[in-house]
């Protein structure tokens, strides 16, 4: 059974940065690609950012640039580095993993656990 933890949500103003992480167990860590999805109230829920067991890592175009998905050397922790946060960045974001290969995130499907979510809020 795999277990997802997020962490380190939180209010940040236009501009600013937060690091998200989440915590991973009960899995075979480089059998499994992860990701991160973000739903706002009242919109459809967004792949934001993938990286597969080889470490090739996918991006929304709405995120390019801004965000940075990585691991550790273990793979027990992925994280999600976001930078020049805009208000349209403001969303639930939530860790996911599944068995490789899984489809591009920008689709919004494929991954079969989740996390509880983090809360991430950007005012202007």
């Amino acid at each position: 059974l795999v277990k997802l933890a997020e962490s380190g949500g939180g209010s940040v103003q236009t501009g600013g940065s937060l690091r998200l992480s989440c915590a991973v167990s009960g899995t075979s860590y480089s059998l499994y690609c992860m990701g991160w999805f973000r739903q706002a109230p009242g919109k459809e829920r967004e792949g934001v950012a993938a990286i597969d067991s080889d470490g090739v890592t996918s991006y929304a175009d709405s995120v390019k640039g801004r965000f940075t998905i990585s691991q550790n050397n273990a793979k027990t922790t992925l994280y999600l580095q976001m930078n020049s946060l805009i208000p349209e960045d403001t969303a639930m974001y939530y860790c996911v993993a599944d068995i490789c290969p899984v489809p591009d995130i920008r689709e919004g499907a494929g991954y079969g656990y989740w996390g509880q979510g983090t809360q991430v809020t950007v005012s202007s």
